[in-house]
């Protein structure tokens, strides 16, 4: 068994399962997924590919490609898997820009995880698409984002940040962000 010290925690979340047809997975299968890529203590939350894994330390690129590829071999779906430490996930709570949001209505904001950093003239391009009350704030690989009127009814929509940032991304809710956070910290 491997010393604490060669052990990390992650915090994964797989981009768009579980909308029907071709993206489908079980929690079990995700979980077997994860196994089989070589991590010891594993937990799901909800139905969204939201996992905490710890494992030996690898970087989070590595995690990434290790649980996409475990997914493959188990005929799970096509998906990306985007990955933070749990520092990195802490770091990103803390660097959060609206927290009288996080308090006040938590399920109208949003936390998406970049595959990269966009640049400045992207971000500046994706405020001037914004037509409704939605703010943003940018922070290297992560967005903040703010739905006052709600996100189904948005006109910022996830394809609309991507091709606008030119990378592409998964959001969770702001009381999900916290519980990943709750279920990293346990393993802490």
């Amino acid at each position: 068994m491997l010393s604490p010290r060669a052990m990390a925690t992650y915090v994964a979340l797989l981009r768009a399962v579980n909308l029907g047809g071709a993206t489908e997975i079980s929690m079990r299968s995700l979980t077997e997924a994860a196994r089989h890529a070589g991590f010891t203590d594993i937990v799901t939350l909800g139905r969204s590919g939201n996992l905490v894994v710890r494992g030996p330390v690898r970087t989070p690129e590595r995690v990434g490609r290790d649980l996409q590829e475990a997914l493959q071999q188990g005929r799970g779906p096509r998906t990306e898997c985007f990955v933070r430490t749990s520092a990195e996930w802490d770091a990103a709570i803390r660097g959060n820009p609206f927290p009288a949001m996080a308090k006040a209505d938590p399920s109208h904001l949003t936390m998406n995880v970049l595959r990269d950093a966009p640049s400045l003239e992207s971000w500046a391009a994706l405020r001037a698409r914004v037509t409704g009350r939605e703010q943003i704030a940018e922070a290297g690989r992560h967005a903040y984002i703010v739905y006052p009127d709600g996100i189904g009814r948005s006109r910022l929509t996830l394809a609309l940040l991507e091709r606008t940032l030119g990378t592409t991304s998964t959001a969770r809710n702001w009381n999900t962000v916290l519980k990943l956070r709750d279920l990293a910290g346990a393993w802490a």
